[in-house]
């Protein structure tokens, strides 16, 4: 007397054994390099190959952003480093050209210069 569940059971087996089968059968085909002349891979080789030529550009585009990348950090360090020593030096030039400072600097040197007792004129031109 045959139940139900025995159909099921034994079609459950053979599907099991099916793709057994079929996991077997495709590696030996990958490993045989049988798989490369049929069907699918046969069809598609160009495309194929035109996708993994996409990728090799990919990688590539994403190495050269990188590298770009690196150098721009490396510009913009170089470019603080210029603006703090721009702005050292120009600290230093407003401390040396203040009156106070060249007055001292005349009196230092022993030079006969003095200060100038009346305020500069302007001259106005009129069109």
């Amino acid at each position: 007397m045959e139940t139900k569940n025995e159909p099921v059971e034994s079609t459950a087996k053979s599907k099991k054994a099916r793709e057994k089968a079929s996991y077997s059968s495709f590696f030996k085909e990958v490993f045989d390099g049988t798989i490369l002349t049929k069907g699918f891979l046969a069809r598609n080789v160009w495309m194929i190959l035109i996708f993994v030529a996409g990728i090799l550009v990919y990688i590539g585009n994403h190495y050269s952003v990188i590298m770009d990348l690196n150098e721009i950090d490396e510009l913009n360090e170089t470019l603080a480093d210029v603006k703090y020593e721009a702005l050292t030096q120009s600290s230093l030039l407003m401390r040396e050209s203040r009156q106070s400072r060249v007055r001292e600097l005349v009196q230092e040197k022993g030079l006969q210069l003095e200060d100038s007792k009346t305020p500069p004129y302007f001259i106005t031109v009129k069109e």
